[in-house]
Formats: structure tokens, sequence, C-alpha cells
């Protein structure tokens, strides 16, 4: 098994070994039961020290990911967390081949269909415009039958563009122009194609810790040395990111600045400046995904986007429509000014050929007209209503030593269990009740959390959250006195 690894890195080889090997198993890569390697096979391959490569299978045992059995070699351990089908057929020869993927886990945990989905930061059908949206595509249609024959300009249709130009402006206070704009197929697009233009082997990305899953996935299979910055009630410690500057020569900050996922926190304004100081003081680039600011709660909008206060062509900002109005039109923006929009286009041309029109125009009407802002205002009051409600339930039923932050806009909540807690293992337990939300340990880059869990109260139903929410309390309560007894067996 071919892995990459960093040999100018501060990180020892037996940990980047660990941490690459972790990342597959936990991704799924590496199935429940599977062999891994020899020593002396991933040694030869990887051009390691056995000695090496024996310390990280022991890390990796330690942690208990694999367990190496006296004569037979190292297996990936099975245990209950795992819903993986192993099949009977022998695909281990296949580990010979090598790829480029070090992890999925926005894949993995998208998971099964559960009845109470706290997993994903989705918005319920009934608080969207479907019928609108359906009625406009028709209409297109009817109109422009051949639409269905064209394809989208790269760069996306012109007249997208322009709506999208007056979105941005009406709510970011973002001044462009349509040739500034990309179109994308969503948010997570607009992050692919910033890493495969900007972002090879060893450069040094930085993001909030925890931070969005699938964007760790995209940089750590760009082969970017990730450095986290703890993020606290005002977003991220741009402090700490100051010191590290000092020594290290950061490429690209990725920020979820509004109402961050997953912890909810908005990075305050003094912070957002900072980082543009910072990012014109060092050079790099900062990646703003803005896909919540429309959403905030109590009558208080966030501070000005990054895009809005940048003066220097620092940030790159992407935008998503498709959650708060049509998930599978999947329509985002990149926004970016000089060479690097110029960069960030030819990257996208070799991704695709352009996005759908149909979808595409579907969206214009509703971006340009009145309707759009009566739907964001309801959208805020539909939410707030749920955040209102989640807390509550959490007020009342929570075990004790359990917190939470509470959101001032998007779609989750951030909830902590007492330190020695670990929420992979309550996501089992909550699967048997066929309840699922996200567990911490898929959004760190680097040695992760496992006492925290994301819940997105946007798409249950109101009587449905509150059952969830309820079961889920009495699921922490049993698991938490489960704890206490066996560190009490223990001691």
């Amino acid at each position: 098994m071919k892995i990459k690894l960093n040999r100018q890195s501060d990180q020892t080889l037996i940990h980047q070994i660990s941490n690459i090997m972790t990342e597959k198993i936990r991704s799924g890569f590496l199935q429940e039961g599977s062999q891994l390697p020899s020593i002396r096979s991933f040694s030869k391959e990887n051009q390691v020290s056995p000695v090496t490569i024996s310390k990280a299978y022991a890390l990796l045992e330690r942690n208990g990911y694999i367990q190496v059995v006296h004569g037979k070699g190292a297996f990936v351990r099975k245990n209950e967390l795992g819903s993986i089908h192993v099949s009977q057929r022998n695909y281990n020869w296949q580990l010979a081949i090598p790829d480029y993927i070090q992890r999925s886990q926005s894949m993995l945990n998208k998971g099964t269909e559960y009845a109470l989905k706290f997993s994903s930061a989705t918005i319920h059908p009934g608080l969207l415009p479907s019928v609108y949206l359906t009625n406009e595509i028709v209409a297109i249609l009817l109109a422009d039958p051949q639409i269905v024959t064209r394809y989208g300009a790269v760069q996306g249709d012109e007249d997208v563009r322009k709506a999208i130009r007056d979105y941005v402006q009406k709510y970011g206070d973002i001044e462009t122009t349509p040739q500034e704009i990309i179109v994308t197929n969503g948010v997570q697009q607009g992050i692919d194609v910033v890493a495969r233009t900007f972002i090879g082997p060893g450069d040094i990305v930085i993001t909030e810790a925890p931070t969005y899953t699938a964007a760790i996935d995209v940089f750590r299979n760009r082969g970017a040395h990730i450095i986290p910055i703890p993020v606290d009630a005002e977003g991220m410690q741009t402090t700490i990111l100051a010191t590290l500057c000092l020594s290290k020569q950061p490429k690209l900050i990725y920020t979820n600045p509004t109402f961050q996922n997953p912890t909810g926190t908005v990075l305050s304004e003094t912070r957002r400046r900072e980082l543009l100081d910072l990012a014109q003081q060092y050079g790099f680039l900062i990646v703003e995904d803005d896909s919540w600011n429309e959403i905030y709660f109590d009558d208080n909008p966030p501070p000005p986007t990054l895009k809005a206060l940048d003066e220097s062509g620092h940030v790159i900002y992407l935008k998503g429509f498709s959650k708060s109005l049509a998930p599978s039109c999947r329509i985002g923006a990149i926004i970016s000014n000089g060479t690097v929009h110029q960069r960030l286009l030819s990257a996208k041309s070799f991704a695709d050929s352009g996005n759908p029109l149909l979808t595409q125009k579907a969206l214009i009407p509703f971006l340009r007209s009145e309707r759009m802002h009566v739907h964001l205002e309801k959208l805020r009051i539909a939410l707030e209503v749920r955040r209102d409600q989640t807390i509550a339930i959490l007020n009342k039923y929570a075990p004790q030593g359990v917190t939470w932050m509470e959101p001032k806009g998007g779609l989750n909540i951030w909830v902590s269990l007492p330190s020695n807690g670990n929420t992979d293992e309550l996501l089992f337990k909550a699967q048997q009740a066929h309840i699922t939300f996200l567990p911490s340990s898929a959004c760190y880059p680097g040695e992760p959390q496992y006492h925290h869990m994301r819940i997105s109260y946007s798409y249950p139903e109101p009587h449905e959250l509150e059952q969830g929410v309820m079961k889920l309390c009495q699921i922490m309560h049993t698991y938490l006195q489960e704890n206490r007894n066996i560190d009490r067996t223990n001691h």
C-alpha cells in the first residue's frame, strides 16, 4: 500500500502513517476485518524502516483501530461501531493499487437514512419554495424546449451571474461584477476548484478546529498539510494564527466565519479585520465559505462578510444557494478578483463544461424578486423556532455536564458531553434508536476531539424534533451513566 508521506513535516513519520491509516479506516476505505500490509512489504513500498511501521501499527492498535495477531498480521478491528458490509470475497490485492484519497469522512457520515436525522445540515422541503421553482422550470421548458440540448458556459450563464451580483450586493454588501463570478455546482465544487488551483502536496492550509468535514476531505486529498486553529465564542482565534504565521507560511486559510459549520459561532468583526490584515502581511489567500449569512436570528444580522471588507483581493468568496432554495439544483458561486479569478476559471474548465442551464435559469426570477426576501424572512422565523425548541428541550432533559453553544443563526447546534465522553460510541447507541447526528471526530483535521456532536435542527418537523431530542437526551443519560459505572469499576 503506497501512501503519501511528507518528510519535511514537523510530524514524525510514525504519526503520519498512523494518522493516514486512521483516516482510511474511519472513512471506510479499509473495511472491518481486512488485513493490513505486512510490516516488511509496507516498509519496502514506502521506503520507511520496518521499525517505524511497527511503531505506527502499535500506535494504531493502542488507539483501537487495528488488532495485531501474532503470526498472522495486522487487521482492522471489528467492533460494534461498524456498519460496513464485509464481502466474503478476498479483495486485499486491491491495496497494492496506489490512490490519492486519504479520507472521505463527509461520504461516510452521510450514512443510512434514519427516522430522526440530525446529521444532515439540510432544510425541510416544506420550508423551501419547491412549487415556485418547479413552475419556473416548466415555464422555461415550454418557452425554450431546446434549452436541454445546450451546454452552459463554463463560467455560468451571464444572466445568472448578473442576478448573483445583485443578490450578494443586497445581502452581503459585496461589490462585484458578473465577470468576477463563476457559477459552481454548489459550494462543495467551489472548495474543490480552489484546492485544485492552489493546493498541492505539502502546502500549508489553515482551518478552524472543528471545521466543515468535506473541506478537510478536499484539502487532505490534495496532499495539504492542514493546521487547525481553535474556535471560541468569537470564531477562529486570530492571535494563535498570528503567532503561527511567524514560523509557518500558510498558503490558504479556509474559514466559515458566519454561523460556522459545525459550531454555529460567528467570527467577530474585529477578528475579521485582523484576519484580513494578516493576509496582507503574509500574502495568503482566504477562502470564505458563506452558506448561512442571511439565516440570522433575534433580528441580529452578522458582521460584514470578509469579502465586503476585502480591498486587496485576498478573499475568495464562496456562496451557496442550494440549501436555502433548492438542494437538487446545486447552485453556488465563486467570487474573486484579478489573476486568482482567471486561474480558478481555468481549473473549473478542467472539471466540467458548465453547469446545467435549466436549473440556473430557474433561479433568476427568484433571486431578483421580492419573493426571495419574503422567503428568507419566513425561513429565519421557522429555523429560529426550531433552534429555540431544541434549546428548551436540552435545558429540560439534557444530563448534567452536557453543554451547548447557542447559535445566532444557521442550521446547527454544537453539543458537548463531559470530556471523557465519546460521541462515536454514543452515535452507535443513537442509531439503534433510529437517530443520527454528526460526531465531532469527523470535524477535526488533526487529532480529533471525541466528546462533541453537531445536531442539525433544520430538517425534522417540530413534533419530530421534540421527540428526537428528548430521546437523544435519554440515550445520553444512559450512556453517561454506563461510563460512570465503568470508571468506578476501573478504579
